[in-house]
C-alpha cells in the first residue's frame, strides 16, 4: 500500500506539481541591488520552503514553527539577486518528510537541486524517487535540537555516508566546529563529499584563532569537504552586512576556492522558540536584506573569477547541475 510519503515523492518525480495557495508569508525580500556582476549560472545554495501546513504538516517533534514562505516569494528573490539556481534543503520542522522540499523544487523545474533529511525507515525506492526529482544529498541536522555527543554524531555520520557512496551523493552537516574536530577523521576518511552549513558553525567575534577553525579550514584544504559561505547573521551580530565574517570567508576562500559555495538561507527561520512561548506558536522569520549579503560576496572574494567558481562552477559540480 502507497503510504502518503511514497506518493508525494511518485507524484513529485513524475513532475505533478500542487498548487498552493496559501497568502503571502513575512519572508524577506532584498532591497538593496546587487553591486557585482552576476555570473550566469549562479545558484543559491542554501534555502528552505515553508507551505501551506495543511497541506504539508509539520513534524510533532520540532522545536520551533516558523511563518510561511512559498516557492514564488523564493522565485521573486532570486529575481532581484540574480541568481538562475536554487538548492532546497529540508529543514527540521519536517523530521523526515521531504515532501515540502519536493513541492518546492518541482515549483522550480530543473533550475532546482534539493538535500533532504532521512532516517532509517527511509527506504530505498524512496532514495530513488528523490534522486530523480532532484535530491543530491542527505543533512545531518546537529544543531538544532542540540545533538553535541560525538558519541551519537559519528554513527549518524558513518550510517549516512554508508547509504550515499553508492549513489554518488553527499552528507550535509549543520553542527559547530567542535563537533567538526570531534569528527574530523571521519571525513577525512570518507569516500563521499561533506559538505559544512553556514561557516561550519564559526562565531564571527571569535576569529580565525578561534577553537576548531583551523580543523575546518584543514579540511577545506583537504578537499575533502565544501563549506557554505551563508546565513552570515548566524555567525556575527553585526548586521545588516555582518563585516566580521570577513577574515573567515576570506580564510576558508583562501585554503581552496573550489570547495566553497555560498547560500542565503532564505527564509531566515528563527530557530529559538521564544521564552514563554510554546514550540506550536508562530516564531517570525529574520529580516534579513539579502542584497548586502550577496554584496559581501565580493568583499569576501574579490576576484570575479573566483566568485564564478563559489557561485556556478562548485554547486554545479557538487549538485550536478
Amino acid at each position: 500500500m502507497l503510504t502518503r510519503r511514497s506518493m508525494m515523492l511518485a507524484s513529485i518525480a513524475a513532475g505533478v506539481m500542487m498548487n498552493d495557495r496559501t497568502a503571502s508569508a513575512k519572508a524577506a525580500q532584498p532591497a538593496t541591488p546587487v553591486n557585482f556582476d552576476v555570473p550566469a549560472g549562479a545558484c543559491d545554495c542554501h534555502t528552505h520552503i515553508h507551505p501551506d501546513p495543511q497541506k504539508f504538516p509539520f513534524f510533532s517533534g520540532r522545536v520551533y514553527t516558523p511563518e510561511l514562505a512559498s516557492p514564488e516569494e523564493m522565485s521573486a528573490l532570486h529575481k532581484a539577486l540574480r541568481m538562475e539556481r536554487v538548492v532546497i534543503v529540508t529543514p527540521s520542522i519536517y523530521g523526515t518528510d521531504n515532501s515540502a522540499t519536493l513541492f518546492g523544487m518541482a515549483a522550480r523545474g530543473p533550475t532546482a537541486r534539493g538535500v533532504a533529511v532521512i532516517d532509517d525507515k527511509t527506504s530505498e525506492s524512496d532514495l530513488d524517487l528523490m534522486g530523480k526529482a532532484g535530491i543530491r544529498g542527505v543533512r545531518l541536522n546537529l544543531a538544532t535540537g542540540g545533538v553535541n555527543d560525538p558519541n551519537v554524531a559519528r554513527p549518524r555520520f558513518t550510517t549516512a555516508v554508508e547509504r550515499m557512496k553508492a549513489r554518488g551523493w553527499h552528507v550535509q552537516i549543520y553542527t559547530n566546529l567542535p563537533m567538526i574536530s570531534a569528527v574530523k577523521d571521519l571525513i577525512l576518511a570518507s569516500p563521499v563529499p561533506v559538505v559544512f552549513d553556514h561557516f561550519g558553525g564559526a562565531q564571527a567575534a571569535l576569529g580565525v584563532e578561534q577553537p576548531g577553525f583551523a580543523d575546518l579550514v584543514d579540511l577545506v584544504k583537504s578537499g575533502k569537504a565544501y563549506v557554505k559561505i551563508s546565513g552570515a547573521y548566524r555567525s556575527s551580530k553585526l548586521g545588516p552586512d555582518y563585516a566580521d565574517c570577513t577574515p573567515l570567508a576570506k580564510a576558508l576562500i583562501a585554503a581552496n576556492p573550489d570547495r566553497i559555495i555560498w547560500g542565503t538561507d532564505w527564509p531566515h527561520p528563527d530557530s529559538v522558540t521564544p521564552a514563554g512561548k510554546q514550540v506550536t506558536d508562530v516564531t517570525p522569520l529574520f529580516q534579513i536584506e539579502d542584497g548586502k549579503l550577496l554584496n559581501q560576496l565580493a568583499v569576501w572574494a574579490p576576484d570575479a573569477a573566483i566568485r564564478k567558481k563559489i557561485l556556478v562552477d562548485n554547486p554545479a559540480q557538487l549538485y550536478g547541475f
